[in-house]
């Protein structure tokens, strides 16, 4: 464990802080840009497990302190445990804390501003949404140090097309803000000094949604992105008969043929 990992609670290297619906998760390792320390994502995947079982939570935000969102892995506490075994451990942790956003029946936000790097461009890959400041870059510049970022490439060829895949993980370089946005890998570029408030505006919206049907949607949307045509079709038709039989829907379809605001009951 880095020695920055060993801090008093009040410097926890995960903070969070709810409010009206959002759970903001703070990465808080701002001297090491958020490397995605083993203890580092351990608190992560911690929280994300608590949240996925509190019905009070609606939607989650993932932000940094410090002058980088996220440098990837933390390299310098990797080597000095060198071993197959505790690369494995290191990179399934990483594989089931990345799969854990997927599959949380709320959806994720990023907030990324300064760097997001290797594991921390995976992080946002990850994440449902991302909103980026003007000053955010990203890349998976892994291959200029003998180490192909294999594992950020399975989030990040799953939200930008191929070829722009494949020419950040084979040069490495840098993207600005702008770049990603056109990608595809964030949704909104905004002002550094924007970036909060822009994601929390983001984060009511979609809180003010019924839970129950955006919990529906997330899993049906990235079931479905793994299916061929027909069978996507299928199953979300099904998906589609059962909603229909939710009281949410019911509520929601009449208020909009009321003309008022529906009142959601989460079922």
């Amino acid at each position: 464990m880095d020695a920055r990992d060993k801090a008093p609670a009040d410097d926890a290297i995960l903070l969070r802080r709810d409010a009206d619906g959002i759970t903001w998760l703070t990465l808080n390792r701002p001297a090491a840009r958020n490397a995605l320390s083993v203890a580092l994502m351990s608190a992560l995947q911690e929280a994300l497990d608590a949240i996925a079982r509190d019905s009070a939570v609606k939607v989650v935000v993932i932000a940094a302190n410090g002058p980088g969102f996220c440098a990837g892995h933390d390299l310098r506490e990797m080597r000095t445990n060198p071993g197959r075994q505790h690369y494995q451990t290191v990179f399934g942790q990483c594989a089931r804390l990345m799969t854990s956003i997927v599959r949380l029946p709320k959806p994720v936000i990023a907030g990324v501003h300064g760097i997001a790097t290797a594991a921390g461009c995976q992080l946002v890959a990850s994440c449902d949404l991302a909103v980026a400041a003007t000053d955010a870059r990203f890349a998976t510049p892994g291959v200029n140090i003998g180490l192909f970022c294999s594992t950020p490439m399975v989030a990040l060829s799953r939200a930008v097309p191929r070829k722009a895949a494949m020419e950040m993980l084979l040069t490495g370089e840098m993207i600005g803000a702008e770049e990603a946005q056109r990608l595809g890998l964030v949704n909104r570029v905004v002002p550094t000094d924007r970036l909060d408030d822009t994601v929390t505006e983001l984060a009511r919206t979609i809180a003010a949604k019924s839970p129950l049907v955006v919990k529906i949607g997330k899993e049906a949307f990235y079931r479905q992105a793994e299916l061929g045509l027909d069978a996507a079709y299928a199953y979300t038709s099904e998906v589609m008969v059962a909603n229909m039989m939710a009281r949410d829907a019911e509520e929601g379809i009449d208020a909009f043929l009321e003309k008022r605001a529906p009142k959601w009951e989460n079922r």
